[in-house]
């Protein structure tokens, strides 16, 4: 399959690329339209590609420049589904008794009290003896998951002696949640931690109680957008049709988020291109930026990416993994650039939200970001799901064969003829039902995690 008009290789069967023409030594490589590297050595027509010929041409902190192109016309669409309502206005899909540890030491007593509950314990190893930027990374990460719309009630623990103690946390959370929904105690203040907590538990079920479904405009659902364990089908089938979907959301008013900075690196000025204001361009250019230069910072390569298992499916560049890697945003306008924690204001559009491609804290990063549901394309498989519904899209139907468990949707079909426009309508169909509580194939399995950025000092 040759994907663009212009490209010099394409992808069979197998995944892996092959040569469309005879590529000289030096010459560029070009999949997808766009350049992937640069051939080692002179390759023949029909001889494979991949690392043994073909080598990155990334490096730097790079430079682009402000030059809006305009998007697509994406016609508006209603709609509703129902969910709960907020306080702040904003809306949950999910109506769970979160229980968030400021502390890495006190994770048994929350798996405890979970257990007890049937809530969610979002357990990680942090929080005690960091400091500086690794330390406000942790906190508002934690903020993030603690004012979390899916959270009909959240329980904090702390532990008393740590760095991010509960006094330390509240004052970066400072006024931005619901005390009504949120309790917070500290272990070491009590006899009893377990009755204290439950206790506590109680009085969030009273308010949970009360909760109720009732119809919101599509407007106010944020779509998360995630790739791990990407293969040689992935900018060909899974992304795209995410792509197709995320338009479809913004059509209807919705944020889309997008996350895995380092994947973005050597696609960036398609990205950039559709910046809504030179502000946006600035704060979104810069924080690319800043991301290559703390792999330049660490000594490593910018290009150091892709992993053993996106080399082994058919991705042999950091430039190629890239340009599949964006397609998951479709042409939605890009309206803004997310730290930590931080989530978008009310409005469509497409905001990129700071941190590694990692998936697990990729996956957690958009969840406190404030994503509903991530919609998370593999070529390989993987069982790993955030604390928000998980939507696994296989970006091949022999995946999709073999890990029944872990997928939800079957985006191979499209190698076999599948019309693009009816599965984007069957993945948008399965996001609403999802938003109106049919559990994602992870949460029936009970797959959460987290897991937080960090680069500093632990004392």
């Amino acid at each position: 399959m040759q994907i663009h008009p212009s490209d010099t290789v394409e992808v069979r069967t197998d995944g892996q690329k092959y040569a469309l023409c005879d590529i000289s030594v030096g010459e560029r490589v070009i999949k997808y339209g766009f350049p992937i590297g640069m051939a080692t050595v002179a390759i023949a027509k029909g001889e494979q590609v991949g690392p043994h010929n073909l080598k990155t041409a990334l490096s730097g902190l790079g430079d682009w420049h402000y030059d809006p192109t305009p998007t697509a016309y994406i016609p508006a669409i209603e709609g509703s589904f129902m969910g709960y309502s907020r306080a702040d206005g904003s809306v949950g899909i999910r109506n769970e008794l979160w229980i968030i540890p400021t502390v890495g030491c006190i994770n048994h007593v929350v798996r405890q009290l979970a257990e007890q509950s049937g809530g969610r314990g979002l357990t990680h190893p942090y929080g005690c003896s960091q400091l500086g930027g690794d330390l406000l990374t942790t906190q508002r990460i934690l903020c993030g998951l603690i004012r979390h719309p899916n959270a009909g009630g959240v329980l904090v623990l702390g532990l008393g002696c740590e760095n991010n103690g509960l006094s330390a946390l509240r004052a970066v959370l400072g006024d931005t949640y619901d005390p009504k929904r949120v309790r917070f105690l500290n272990l070491q203040d009590c006899e009893d931690e377990m009755a204290e907590g439950m206790r506590l538990i109680g009085e969030l079920k009273e308010v949970m109680a009360r909760d109720a479904r009732l119809p919101q405009p599509l407007s106010k659902l944020r779509i998360a957008v995630k790739c791990g364990g990407s293969d040689g089908y992935s900018g060909i089938t899974a992304n795209p049709l995410v792509g197709r979907v995320s338009e479809r959301f913004y059509a209807a008013g919705a944020s889309v988020l997008m996350s895995e900075i380092p994947e973005v690196f050597g696609a960036e000025q398609l990205l950039l291109s559709r910046a809504v204001s030179r502000e946006v361009f600035d704060r979104a250019a810069g924080m690319i930026r800043a991301f290559r230069g703390y792999f330049i910072d660490h000594g490593e390569s910018i290009a150091e990416n892709p992993s053993p298992g996106n080399v082994a499916g058919g991705i042999t560049t950091l430039e190629e993994k890239s340009l599949g890697c964006v397609q998951k945003a479709g042409c939605v306008p890009l309206c803004g650039a997310l730290e930590f924690g931080q989530q978008p204001q009310d409005g469509a559009g497409l905001y990129l939200v700071n941190g590694p491609g990692n998936d697990l804290i990729a996956i957690t990063n958009l969840a406190a970001s404030g994503a509903h549901i991530i919609l998370f394309t593999t070529g390989r498989g993987t069982p790993l799901c955030a604390p928000v519904p998980t939507l696994k899209i296989a970006t091949n139907s022999a995946l999709f064969r073999k890990k029944p468990h872990w997928m939800d949707l079957d985006a191979g079909t499209l190698m076999d003829g599948a019309s693009m426009e009816a599965l984007a309508d069957r993945l948008f169909a399965l996001c609403l039902a999802t938003a109106e509580g049919q559990p994602s194939v992870g949460e029936r399995a009970g797959s959460c995690d987290i897991a937080i950025f960090k680069d500093g000092v632990t004392l």
